[in-house]
């Protein structure tokens, strides 16, 4: 599976707080946000069942 990479924008004070929990969890942010999104995409799928994916770019 690839790697892929994307940026986001984010208002400084909720950077700032993601960072304190990130450290808190012994994570990067990075790290951080994607257990958030791994955990957003199990709760969705085991009450919609499994996402078909195709290509992005």
């Amino acid at each position: 599976m690839a790697i892929k990479s994307m940026s986001i924008r984010i208002e400084e004070e909720m950077l700032d707080k993601l960072h304190v929990i990130a450290d808190y969890e012994g994570r990067s942010a990075n790290g951080q946000i994607l257990v958030l999104i791994r955990d957003l995409i199990e709760n969705y799928e085991a009450k919609h069942g499994q996402i078909k994916t195709g290509k992005r770019d």
